[in-house]
Formats: structure tokens, C-alpha cells, sequence
């Protein structure tokens, strides 16, 4: 029989231990050889003297003024010098003592360093699955959000995290206007030039309970929410990092060089919008670049929406702002935060499972989906096939065994309940449940089985008179397919708020996403045992805002002078629509369909497209107004939003220029023999380089005509502006609930292809009829 505990390092390439180097440093003495790390050094180039030829005698001669005077020069070089490399990075390697490491952190031209540990990259895995490189792209272009400010109002910062250590990172900019707060807990000085800002708003819910007590008053996070958003957008490396063995690598944000400031406005104790308002109302007069903000505010119009009157202002300051879709799904109509003036962040998959193995008595081993956090008996046990597992009391018949349940009738929930009163060893759930992110976290041993995978443990048991097996867990998958895919959980659209703006906007990887935790919040419970980690996997909306403002923020250090609208114009129309099978990204909310806008905006985010989108479609604050007025608001409702005495509105719209369209039929005076048409107005403008020709390109919609008036757009120099129409023509009564597609300005010459989505639908319509 196979053994648990057998080496199979062959059989599991992604999860072999990384190479050890062992450097032996000659001519020193051994109480520096004990003292000593692998670095990785990143370089600036630019920071480069002319003095020197090339930037290899720039760093050896970086490397030698580190050395203490006491170290033989003439022979430290070749023995410290690891590697000193042109392409896969700017910078080297060198074998370096702290006194070395401190010494190198002050010279000119100092990034950052990484120590070299034996691990395996891509921990926040999310941040490659979005293609982000060292070569290219917007790490490079951006130098990795270096001195952007991300602002985040949620549950705080716990600032000892190793994600908010500020190695590589240089002098808080002058700019910033904020501080940090002491308070409960915390100091001040646990800021650094990575957690720049602290501060904590709690004056409305005291209000509102004046004989509450808050456990801790100050900035520090007791919840965890705060600490993972927001290394998730901005947390600096961490080597070795892992919840229980999954996802195991080295951790950062999206943008790792960023500066991250926390305003606490969410508290365990409740959460109010008069404390929201105060905290982004600081971020703006602190100076901040990016807002993100993973909470909303269901049911309410614009003007009485906190969030939709804050980031108003922040826009205004040029701030831009990402929002969570929210996790009400997969119903349409859920979605919050459908601000105009916002990005809206709905959540992704990405192409990374867990996973338990199960080895049966006869030698076959079979992977299944699991995050058990705890460890198995590497003995092996009976295991008995229970059919469906709907009779609790024979389960707890069953005693130590594991047992294998069957999810016959969408029954899996009630099945999973089950076992887990029972308290039986262990469990094999074989179901065609494709959404299994809620069930494999499990704090009993669990593997979650496809039914052809199940059918070989089925087999086993029926051919075996004494069925045994053993599980192992701890197993991380990269490269699963098909992904991304829309998650069930994550909202969707129209927007109750305002459905004439097409919302979501975007999609960002939210499902199972690594990041830092505060040690001594429960993460899991095993055998009713409460277990911690520095890290924690965490799904939701939540996860993919920061992913999204972490992109922003890369945007904002590579195109300083564009605004908020151009950067969510840019990250609109670069979007991905198809996945890693190259096919449509699938919906797992609506049986792995093609996913529409409704659940996904405009497709799933592209860093590195984003910096090059060709064209962008640019709002001014007097659009925002003109919708504002076409909402049918009152003055002072409008007044509240944009804090104006004086408005305009002459030229009422709905039609905002934005990278979306969305058609609503179905009006109440619907009658299936009349025909309608609705049309977009929209201006683009060139921010390519010289001349450029661009052809419009639609794919069909199922019922409707779409057509574009002109359908080419030929610009002669960069920022000049072309308007054009899109119309689309149908039954008043249409068939389909919902219809989608997309217009596509194409640039066959320069290679740009700026895609917008189309969505006609008859839900909502009564909002905008």
C-alpha cells in the first residue's frame, strides 16, 4: 500500500523544495560568515554616474563602499558579487552582512532589496496571474508604484506585519500631509516610509452608543480585514510566506512600493457613515492618490449614498477611487456602489487550486480540492461509503473511519453539516459542484472529489473487503484552467443607484487571495482547536478592490497626468474577456456560461495593456453633473453630492461619456410589434503617439442592429478628440433578458485595440423608463 508519508517529489513538480546555495565566503572572519545573507539589490539606473561605463563597475563599486574598512578589498568583491545582472533585473546579488545591507540601503540609486531565501515566488499569486513582470510592463514602467499614497478606510492595520516593512523603500514624499496617530496599542512610531499614515475615526458610533466600550481604540487592527486589503494593494516582499503550507512563496501587493495609509472606520464594535465621510474627508486633505474601499451602501440614490458624496470630493482632487462590487450574487441588481464617478470592482477566480491527495489500499493515490488547514493521521483508516450522508445518526455510527458522501441532489451543504456533527475521521464528498470555494475550508480532514475521480474510490471500496486509505494535504496548483471565471458570490448589475451607468466596471482576482493577517486573530478552528497565521486566504469583493487600486496606483506612478476617468477608461477598455483556455470567461454563478457585463464590466484587469489603451474616454466634473441633473435629483440633492451652490443644468444626460453602454427595452408601454432605438454619444481621445486610424468593430447581438456613425476614426496628433454615435435598434419588447457584446475601436497599424462592452437588457428598465 502507498504511505502517506512516502516521498513523491517527482509526482509533485509545484511543490518541490526550491535549490539551496551554499556561498562560501573566503578571507573573512567566522563571525561574519554566521552573520551573513544573500540579497537581491534593485538598481536605478538612472540614478547612475557618468562617471562610471557601464552599470556593472556601478555596482561593484556600489558594493565595495558597503564594505567595512576592516574587510580586505581587494579579494571582497569576487567573493561577495554573486551575480550582477543586465536583463532579468537592474541590478545584482551579493552575500552581505547587516552592517553591509544598511551601508548599501543609503548609497544613490538604492531600490530595494530582497533577501535570497529558498522559496518559491508568486505567494499573492494574483499579482503574476495579472502578468505583472520585472521585465516589462507596469512594474518597470510604474518602478512599482514607488511614492503613490494608497488610502484605505476599513478595519485598521496591524503595522508589525513583515508586509509593512519599509526595505527599499525611500523618503516619505513632502507632499504628504498625514500622520500617525497613537492610540491604544500603538505608537506612533510603528509607522515607517511604508505604513506612512494611521489614523482612526470612531466619533459617530460612539455617538450613536454612548455606553459602548471599544477594545481598542487606535488604528490597530483587531479584525483583520484592514491588514489583508491592504498589503494586498501595496504590501511590500515577504519570503516564506504560506497559510498552513498553501500558497506557499514569497507575498506582495500589487504595488509593492506604494506607500499605504490606513484610516479606521470600521469597527467590530459597528460601523457609521458619519465616520466613513470623516475618514476619506482626512485622506483627501492628507494628500492621498488612491482611494480603496472595500464596503458599500445597498438602496439608497446618490445623494444619500456616504460613499457616492465622499469620493465626489475626492474626485475632484483628482483622487482615484476603487469600490467593491459587493458579495451579493449571483442576482442581478445587487450590486452597490455603482457610482459614476468610481471604479467598481466585481470578484474573479484565478488559475490557482488547493488541494488533499487520498491514497487508497491498492497503491492509487487521487488529488481532490481541499483547504484543510490541519494534518491528517498519516496512518491509514477504513473508509465506508455512505451514499448521499443524509442520516446524521448512522453517520455517528460510524466512528473513526473516513466516509465518502455523494452529492446526488444538490444536497452537498446538508451533507457537509452532517459530517461534521458526526465527527467522524474524515470525509470524501464526490459532487459536480463546480463552486466549492465555500466548502473546502473545513475544519475536519475533507476532499472534494469530481464524480469520475469519486468512481475510483467507489470502486476501491466495492473490490476491497477491508478498504483503507490516508490523506495528505498542504498541496498548492498553479495553472489550473479554465481561469479567470466570475465568481458566484460577487454582485451584479444594473446598478439600483444608477442604471444608465453599466456596472460592474471591471473584474479582479478575489477568490482566495493571500495576504497578512494579524497573529492574533483566529484564522481557522480544527478539532475545536483555534488556529493563527501571519496570512490568511480570504474571497470576496473585498480582495479584488485593493487588487484594482493597487493597479491604479501602478498607473497613476507611470501616467502621472492622467485623471481618475482616464485611468478607469484605460483599465476599462484593456480588459481581458477571454481566459486561459482562450475561450470566454465563464460565469460560475450562472452554470460556467459566458460571463455577461452584468457580472463581470468589461472584462478582467490587464496592467499592462492599461498603460497603452490608445484611446480613452475622458469625463469632466460638468458630465458627472449633467447625469446628476438627468436623474431627475432635486437642486439641493445634487447640491449634497457636489457641495455647489451654483449648478448647471441646461444640457441634462444620461449619456455620460464612458467606456460602457447599456440599453434598457421593456418599457411599460411595450408592445411586441413596435420598434425602438437608442443612441449612444461618446468622445475618444488620442493618446497614442503621431497619426493613427481606427475601425470600428461589432460583434453581433441576438435580436438588435448595432451600427457605429462614422465607423472609422483617423487622428492626426496626439490628444485630439473624435466623437462618434452608437445606436442600437430592436423590438420595444425584447425576447431576451439580457444581450451583450462589444464595440471594438481597432488600430491594426500601431496594434491598439480599445474595447467597449454593450448590454441590452429589460432588467431594471423601469428605472430609466
Amino acid at each position: 500500500m502507498a504511505s502517506c508519508n512516502t516521498n513523491t517529489a517527482s509526482s509533485y513538480d509545484h511543490w518541490s523544495l526550491s535549490l539551496f546555495f551554499t556561498i562560501t565566503i573566503s578571507n573573512l572572519v567566522s563571525a561574519q560568515i554566521l552573520s551573513t545573507d544573500n540579497y537581491i539589490i534593485n538598481m536605478d539606473l538612472s540614478a547612475m554616474p557618468k562617471a562610471f561605463n557601464d552599470h556593472h563597475s556601478w555596482y561593484s563599486a556600489t558594493l565595495l563602499s558597503s564594505f567595512p574598512e576592516n574587510v580586505p578589498q581587494t579579494t571582497s568583491i569576487n567573493s561577495k558579487l554573486i551575480y550582477s545582472y543586465t536583463h532579468v533585473i537592474k541590478g545584482f546579488s551579493a552575500t552581505l552582512t547587516a552592517e553591509e545591507l544598511r551601508a548599501i540601503k543609503t548609497s544613490p540609486g538604492y531600490v530595494s532589496s530582497i533577501k535570497d531565501l529558498p522559496v518559491k515566488v508568486d505567494t499573492t499569486h494574483s499579482s503574476r496571474f495579472l502578468g505583472l513582470n520585472s521585465n516589462s510592463g507596469a512594474w518597470p514602467e510604474s518602478n512599482y508604484g514607488k511614492d503613490v499614497i494608497i488610502g484605505l478606510v476599513d478595519t485598521g492595520v496591524w503595522p508589525e506585519s513583515e508586509s509593512f516593512g519599509d526595505d527599499g523603500m525611500t523618503e516619505i514624499p513632502s507632499r504628504w500631509k498625514g500622520e500617525c496617530e497613537s492610540g491604544t496599542q500603538f505608537n506612533s512610531s510603528l509607522c515607517n516610509r511604508k505604513l506612512i499614515g494611521a489614523r482612526f475615526f470612531n466619533k459617530g458610533l460612539v455617538a450613536m452608543n454612548p455606553n459602548i466600550t471599544i477594545a481598542v481604540n487606535s488604528t490597530r487592527d483587531t479584525d483583520g480585514h484592514g491588514t489583508h486589503t491592504s498589503t494586498t494593494a501595496a504590501g511590500n516582499y515577504v519570503s516564506g510566506a504560506s497559510y498552513f503550507g498553501y500558497a506557499d512563496g514569497t507575498a506582495r501587493g500589487v504595488a509593492p512600493l506604494a506607500r499605504v495609509a490606513m484610516y479606521k472606520a470600521l469597527w467590530e464594535e459597528g460601523a457609521y457613515a458619519s465616520d466613513i465621510i470623516a475618514a476619506i474627508d482626512q485622506a483627501i486633505t492628507d494628500g492621498v492618490d488612491v482611494l480603496s474601499l472595500s464596503f458599500g451602501i445597498d438602496g439608497v440614490p446618490l445623494y444619500e449614498d456616504p460613499v457616492a458624496i465622499a469620493t465626489f470630493a475626492a474626485l475632484e482632487k483628482g483622487i482615484f477611487v476603487s469600490t467593491s462590487a459587493g458579495n451579493e450574487g449571483p442576482f442581478f441588481g445587487s450590486l452597490h456602489n455603482g457610482i459614476p464617478w468610481v471604479l467598481t470592482v466585481a470578484a474573479s477566480t484565478i488559475d490557482r487550486d488547493f488541494a488533499g491527495i487520498i491514497s487508497l489500499g491498492n497503491g492509487v493515490s487521487v488529488t481532490g480540492s481541499s483547504l484543510f488547514p490541519g494534518n491528517a493521521s498519516k496512518a491509514s483508516i477504513p473508509i465506508v461509503d455512505m451514499d448521499e450522508c443524509d442520516n446524521l445518526k448512522r453517520l455517528k455510527q460510524v466512528g473513526r473511519k473516513y466516509v465518502v458522501c455523494r452529492d446526488k441532489n444538490d444536497s452537498l451543504s446538508d451533507q457537509f453539516d452532517n459530517v461534521q456533527n458526526a465527527k467522524v475521521a474524515g470525509a470524501v464528498f464526490i459532487t459536480n459542484n463546480t463552486d466549492l470555494e465555500l466548502f473546502i475550508q473545513t475544519s475536519f480532514p475533507a476532499i472534494y472529489l469530481n464524480l469520475k475521480d469519486g468512481e475510483i474510490i467507489g470502486d476501491y471500496i466495492k473490490a476491497d473487503g477491508e478498504p483503507k486509505a490516508c490523506m495528505e494535504f498542504h498541496r498548492t496548483v498553479l495553472g489550473t484552467k479554465p481561469a479567470p471565471s466570475a465568481t458566484s458570490y460577487t454582485s451584479r448589475g444594473p446598478s439600483p443607484s444608477c442604471p444608465a451607468v453599466l456596472k460592474p466596471d471591471i473584474m479582479a482576482p478575489g477568490s482566495l487571495i493571500l495576504a497578512s493577517w494579524p497573529p492574533n486573530s483566529t484564522v481557522a478552528t480544527v478539532n475545536g482547536r483555534q488556529l493563527y497565521s501571519n496570512f490568511d486566504l480570504l474571497s470576496g469583493t473585498s480582495m479584488s478592490c485593493p487588487h484594482a487600486a493597487g493597479v491604479a496606483a501602478l498607473i497613476k506612478g507611470a501616467r502621472p497626468e492622467w485623471s481618475p476617468a482616464a485611468i478607469r477608461s484605460a483599465i476599462m477598455t484593456s480588459a481581458d474577456t477571454t481566459d486561459n483556455t482562450l475561450g470566454p470567461i465563464k460565469d460560475i454563478g450562472f452554470g460556467n456560461e459566458p460571463a455577461s457585463p452584468l457580472a463581470m464590466g468589461s472584462g478582467h484587469i490587464n496592467p499592462n495593456k492599461a498603460l497603452e489603451p490608445g484611446l480613452i474616454y475622458d469625463v469632466a466634473l460638468q458630465d458627472y453633473i449633467n447625469l446628476l441633473c438627468a436623474l431627475n435629483y432635486t437642486d439641493k440633492n445634487i447640491t449634497i453630492i457636489t457641495k455647489s451652490a451654483s449648478l448647471n443644468c441646461s444640457t441634462p444626460s444620461l449619456d455620460l461619456n464612458y467606456p460602457s453602454f447599456i440599453a434598457f427595452f421593456n418599457a411599460n408601454d411595450s408592445k411586441s410589434d413596435l420598434e425602438t432605438l437608442q443612441e449612444f454619444r461618446r468622445t475618444v481621445t488620442n493618446i497614442g503617439e503621431g497619426k493613427s486610424t481606427y475601425v470600428a468593430s461589432v460583434t453581433p447581438m441576438k435580436g438588435l442592429k448595432v451600427s457605429v456613425t462614422p465607423d472609422k476614426l483617423v487622428f492626426q496628433e496626439k490628444n485630439e478628440k473624435k466623437s462618434f454615435k452608437l445606436s442600437v435598434e430592436g423590438p420595444r419588447l425584447l425576447k431576451e433578458t439580457l444581450v451583450f457584446g462589444y464595440l471594438s475601436w481597432v488600430d491594426n497599424e500601431n496594434n491598439y485595440v480599445v474595447r467597449s462592452p454593450i448590454v441590452a437588457t429589460s432588467l431594471g428598465s423601469k428605472a430609466v423608463s
